[in-house]
C-alpha cells in the first residue's frame, strides 16, 4: 500500500519514473533493492516487451532477434522464461493480457 501511495505521489507530481512503476508492479520493494541498475535497466525493457506482445514466443522473438543468426537454438520463450525466472518472475505476472 505505501509503494502504491508514493507511486501516485510521483505521478502527481510529474516526477514519475515509468519504468521503475512497472517493475513495483511485479516486485515488491526488498526484492527491487536487489538488483543492480544494470538488471534493472534491463527489466524494465524485458517488461515492457512482454506487455506489448500476445505471447511469451512473439516477447522472446522481439527480445532476442538479434542473436537468432548466431545461436543454434530457436527456442526465444524459453530463453525468456528463464530470464524472468532470474528475478523470480513468471509471464503470467508481467503480461497484461494473462
Amino acid at each position: 500500500m505505501d509503494t502504491e501511495i508514493a507511486r501516485l505521489r510521483r505521478l502527481w507530481s510529474g516526477q514519475a519514473n515509468h519504468g521503475e512503476d512497472l517493475l513495483s508492479e511485479v516486485l515488491d520493494t526488498d526484492r527491487i533493492a536487489e538488483i543492480s541498475l544494470f538488471d534493472r535497466v534491463q527489466l524494465i525493457e524485458a517488461i515492457r516487451v512482454c506487455r506489448n506482445s500476445r505471447s511469451l514466443s512473439q516477447a522472446g522473438r522481439t527480445l532476442f532477434n538479434a542473436s537468432l543468426v548466431r545461436r543454434s537454438s530457436s527456442n526465444d520463450a524459453d530463453r525468456l522464461r528463464k530470464y524472468l525466472a532470474l528475478f523470480e518472475l513468471e509471464w503470467s505476472m508481467v503480461n497484461d493480457r494473462s
